[in-house]
């Protein structure tokens, strides 16, 4: 396995001093290859559909995803960060076409989630290449020690966030670092750390799939919500359990995954105000 900091010190530590590692490579080139071809092929066959299928808990509705979130590889390192009882909380591909103008604001990603303590770790999965070009993740190194800053929402078409939301304070953007990865690579982030990433202008689709990982003491603040117990023992019972789907797209976890992220976007969306958005870039 490569060295999984890129820069300042690897592991752990590393982590914490950075709030973020990467590159780790915890899929094949086979591997992601193969799912570039599904995600593709969803594309091709559901249409508009296809980016409601894989965005939130898109683990729900595909076996092939459901397995990625419980990689041991993916879950080693999680594990070096949150101890040994994980749970994924959601997962969802953050997709951009060949030259596309989505685009994610600088934010941090606790600020409307519910979640508490704030022990969260996001494995960024690159299914195609995450270059520069094609709009990888950026972070700003230590970020993360600030804690919860302040965000406005915009509701900005291109954003791709639930919200729009945008921090409300300047960012020195010549401190960013670019997490470029290939196929079967990914990066590890802090959920407070200050992160976000530009259009693709390259000639390929850039498809990312994010796992929102959580230990089991970790409870969702406004409601009750499902999580699926990847690693370890949950002796806390804070959230509903996961099955995985029988078949992709399978009409009992259609309506599993519809009820549950009902539940969890009344909780991300308290508050917000789509028909009043501010203007955003």
């Amino acid at each position: 396995m490569p060295e999984i900091g890129t820069s300042g010190e690897p592991g752990p530590a590393g982590f914490q001093a950075q709030g973020y590692l990467s590159p780790i490579q915890v899929l094949s080139a086979a591997d992601a290859d193969q799912l570039a071809r599904k995600i593709a092929a969803i594309y091709d066959t559901y249409g508009a559909e296809a980016k409601d299928y894989l965005g939130g808990n898109a683990h729900f509705l595909f076996p092939a995803l459901f397995d990625v979130v419980c990689n041991p590889l993916i879950l080693d390192q999680v594990e070096t960060i949150l101890g040994p009882d994980i749970l994924c909380w959601s997962a969802s591909f953050f997709s951009k076409p060949a030259h596309d103008a989505s685009f994610v604001s600088w934010h941090q990603d606790l600020t409307y989630w519910g979640l508490a303590p704030a022990d969260i770790v996001t494995a960024w999965v690159a299914i195609t290449p995450s270059t520069r070009e094609s709009g990888c993740m950026r972070v700003v190194p230590g970020s993360h020690r600030q804690g919860q800053l302040g965000h406005n929402d915009t509701f900005a078409a291109q954003n791709l966030l639930s919200r729009g939301q945008v921090l409300d304070v300047p960012v020195d953007e010549d401190q960013a670092v670019d997490l470029l990865l290939q196929p079967g690579e990914m990066s590890l982030h802090d959920v407070l750390i200050v992160h976000g990433s530009q259009a693709n202008r390259s000639d390929l689709p850039r498809h990312g799939f994010a796992i929102r990982y959580i230990p089991t003491y970790c409870r969702q603040i406004g409601g009750r919500t499902t999580a699926l117990l990847v690693r370890g023992e949950d002796r806390y019972d804070h959230f509903d359990p996961v099955p995985r789907p029988r078949a992709d797209l399978h009409p009992d976890a259609m309506a599993f995954r519809d009820k549950a992220n009902a539940a969890v976007k009344a909780i991300l969306m308290a508050g917000a105000n789509p028909t009043n958005p501010i203007d955003g870039d």
